[in-house]
């Protein structure tokens, strides 16, 4: 999809898609956004959970089709102005009914704010940020968590850190940003299975920026603190390509393996975590692959 906006790599800016489900006002990264299409008849698929509308084929590609109506909870109606949004993330091809699409912002991660506990529980949240525009609320929806519900390996393969049995303890100190409650519980969980059980988990860009800045008052080395870091890239407040310019930025820090871990790595943002300098970028779910470059980075850096 052609937004004939040019972001540069990490300047904290974002382009939202807003779209309508009923009266309420949604959003996504158009990052995620391959194409728009205007509704058309789906094949339903027996037994199919319940959020899953279907199948149809646009030039001769079969999508699954979610109606995201039923996975918030809200009313699933079909109009002359509903919009098939399809999606390319944690690389799967997901189509997306909504019932309005009304434009594209851009805007500054700054001013989107986390949605707080009351609305933001680990189990149950499929918002992972709010935007006020123009007098309204746009909730920036978390689509990863929806289709986790549909198929939780889709969020993180589990099994992949299962396979790897016992592993010895590593005391290297892991600095996390990760900004969605279930993957967060999710990673943490899966770094200390996989052996490393020092880990400092941030729920955005700006708390990781704000940790590194505080540790690099502290009069011991910034390596007591952090000798890697982990970073989503859609984040509240701060988003990980404006995180790991700043890092690259910092002589204190500039050492510091940095992975980039998001269900957003196509060959847009591949480009772009190269141009900040990040040491590897790895695709959700590949939880194992990211443990194995886990391991790579800290032998090849400390030796260790």
């Amino acid at each position: 999809m052609e937004t004939n906006i040019l972001l540069e790599s990490g300047t904290n800016e974002l382009e939202i898609l807003e779209f309508k489900i009923g009266e309420n006002h949604y959003g996504i990264n158009v990052a995620k956004v391959r194409e728009i299409l205007q509704y058309q008849p789906i094949t339903p698929v027996p037994n199919a959970h319940p959020y899953i509308e279907g199948l149809f084929m646009p030039r001769d590609a079969i999508i699954t089709v979610v109606d995201l109506a039923r996975s918030l909870s809200l009313k699933s109606t079909t109009s002359p102005t509903d919009m098939l949004i399809i999606t390319n993330f944690n690389s799967l091809n997901i189509a997306f009914h909504v019932h309005q699409v009304l434009g594209i912002h851009r805007v500054s991660w700054a001013d989107v704010n986390k949605p707080d506990r009351t609305v933001n529980s680990t189990e149950n949240s499929a918002a992972t940020g709010i935007l006020k525009y123009e007098g309204r609320l746009i909730i920036i929806l978390d689509f990863e968590k929806i289709v986790s519900d549909i198929s939780p390996e889709t969020t993180l393969k589990m099994s992949e850190i299962e396979k790897m049995g016992e592993r010895e303890r590593n005391d290297a100190k892991i600095l996390v940003a990760e900004d969605s409650p279930l993957l967060s519980k999710l990673l943490e969980d899966s770094l200390h299975k996989a052996g490393y059980t020092s880990i400092t988990m941030c729920n955005n860009g700006q708390e990781a920026w704000d940790k590194m800045v505080q540790w690099s008052h502290e009069d011991d080395s910034i390596y007591n603190h952090v000798r890697l870091i982990i970073t989503d890239i859609e984040m509240p407040m701060m988003d990980g390509h404006r995180l790991c310019k700043l890092v690259r930025e910092h002589k204190e820090f500039d050492e510091i393996p940095i992975i980039i871990f998001s269900s957003l790595i196509n060959a847009e943002m591949r480009r772009k975590g190269e141009s900040l300098g990040v040491d590897a970028q790895i695709t959700k779910p590949e939880i194992g692959k990211l443990v194995g470059v886990m391991d790579e980075l800290i032998q090849k850096t400390y030796n260790e």
